[in-house]
């Protein structure tokens, strides 16, 4: 399956459970809690997307997640947990 496009339009509802295994959604998780991992904590800046939503998770044609739409995302600097903020714009997702 090629679909370049977000989770809730890459498979359709009716094929949704025969297409993908529970392995699959899974890995699908996992991929996207490590993206936000990374954002979170492993990246050089923390990246804090303050809108995600299945529809911000694209999907490669070998069903790895992508997250995107950094509209409103939000950096701090290496240690800080708490700060006034400014507006990131990312053209990548990771």
């Amino acid at each position: 399956m090629k679909c370049k496009t977000n989770m809730n339009a890459c498979v359709p509802d009716q094929i949704r459970y025969t297409v993908l295994t529970w392995y699959k959604h899974f890995r699908i998780i996992c991929g996207i809690a490590r993206g936000l991992l990374y954002l979170h904590q492993d990246s050089r800046l923390r990246i804090i997307h303050r809108y995600f939503k299945t529809s911000n998770v694209l999907l490669d044609s070998e069903m790895n997640p992508k997250i995107s739409d950094f509209g409103m995302a939000r950096t701090f600097g290496g240690y800080q947990i708490e700060a006034n903020t400014t507006t990131l714009l990312v053209l990548a997702s990771i």
